[in-house]
């Protein structure tokens, strides 16, 4: 089974985003990244996958030559082969994002049998689109779907299951299809020395591009609205019971 994962390099969760001073990027002076923890999932289902089933499994990203990294942390947790295309630093909106990853896949599988499932995070943890997966299948002409917490091949179909709110959905849809992958679906391996060592060795094929103008243009970015909690010290000891049977009566708790 020939598995192909596809990442995005964003910042890490939990991180203080900054601005540049005109307001229409991210500063990553100081920013450390990772990937998306949906296509962390991504990526340790494709090597339980290709483990279980045979064959071999792929990751693939597009972004700045920096992206090499999340490419190589992949590989530590053991993916077998990957791929960056190098778009330089410019912003890919989704469209664009899509169409160079789906000419990409279109590449590596000229002169041999399609990847039999290539996954994706159900969505960015930075923009949350929700759409390059679906796009790219549709350029590929491949069944897709998204939210799976569950994956199981046989027989040239995969079987797929989502959660919802009251139970679950079963798919089953034939070989070659696209999957986009829900935090959840297990939990990822943390790499083991042997693996680092092997990524920073593994030759990782970097294919340069020049994505075509998506439909979206960034006319500026801002932070929203921060929310700050208001703390009080109601007194020590003994001393603060007045003030805390005080504060439940006006909150209207029955002492």
């Amino acid at each position: 089974m020939e598995i192909l994962v596809c990442v995005k390099r964003v910042p890490s969760p939990g991180a203080k985003i900054a601005l540049t001073a005109d307001g229409t990027r991210v500063d990553t002076t100081h920013l450390a990244f990772t990937m998306s923890p949906h296509e962390e999932c991504a990526v340790e289902e494709a090597v339980r996958l290709a483990t279980a089933h045979g064959g071999s499994s792929t990751v693939l990203t597009l972004g700045s030559a920096a992206a090499d990294e999340q490419v190589r942390h992949a590989i530590s947790m053991g993916v077998d082969h990957g791929v960056l295309i190098d778009a330089g630093d410019e912003q890919v909106d989704p469209q664009a994002t899509a169409r160079a990853i789906g000419a990409a896949v279109r590449d590596l599988e000229r002169g041999r049998e399609p990847f039999d499932l290539i996954l994706f995070g159900n969505e960015s943890a930075d923009a949350a689109n929700y759409q390059v997966g679906i796009r790219v299948a549709h350029a590929l002409g491949r069944p897709t779907v998204g939210g799976i917490k569950a994956i199981e091949p046989h027989d040239g179909v995969v079987a797929l299951t989502r959660g919802t709110a009251d139970g679950s959905e079963h798919y089953e849809l034939p070989l070659p299809a696209v999957v986009g992958v829900k935090e959840g679906i297990n939990v990822p391996r943390y790499p083991a020395l042997k693996g680092r060592v092997r990524a920073k060795k593994a030759a990782v094929a970097s294919v340069a591009a020049t994505p075509d103008p998506g439909g979206l243009a960034t006319v500026g970015l801002r932070h929203p609205p921060q929310q700050a909690a208001d703390t009080r010290v109601l007194g020590h000891g003994a001393e603060a019971v007045p003030a805390i049977a005080d504060l439940l009566e006006r909150l209207g708790v029955n002492t």
